[in-house]
């Protein structure tokens, strides 16, 4: 599976911007699909998750009610939406495929990588 991310730019404090990832490969409703972020000097952290089906969604605290992670499994894409944009926002967004349609957040239960897109929320 090739991950393809893309969607990230520079917006003002409370704006909004769309994650794009595009995946390669056929049955893509057998993987689960992450978001994760990695700020400059901190760790990769996880964002957001969803099911194969798209019906299980999970969020990190400091995104819940902000973000929307959705998936169109017909076009093997997954989206993450993004409102009310923080500072603490900015980091390099990565989108990630796990071998197995359940969601988890752990990172290193995901096999397949995208190169990451920069988001940088200005305050």
């Amino acid at each position: 599976v090739q991950l393809q991310a893309s969607g990230g730019g520079l917006v003002q404090t409370g704006g909004s911007l769309r994650l794009s990832c595009a995946a390669s490969g056929r049955a893509f409703s057998n993987y689960a699909m992450g978001w994760f972020r990695q700020a400059p000097g901190k760790e990769r952290e996880f964002v957001a998750g969803t099911s194969g089906s798209g019906l299980t969604t999970y969020y990190a605290d400091s995104v819940k009610g902000r973000f929307t992670i959705s998936r169109d499994n017909a076009k093997n894409t997954v989206y993450l939406q993004m409102n009310s944009l923080k500072p603490e926002d900015t980091a390099v967004y990565f989108c990630a495929a796990r071998s197995n349609p359940l969601m988890i957040i752990r990172t290193e239960e995901y096999d397949y990588w995208g190169q990451g897109t920069l988001v940088t929320v200005s305050s």
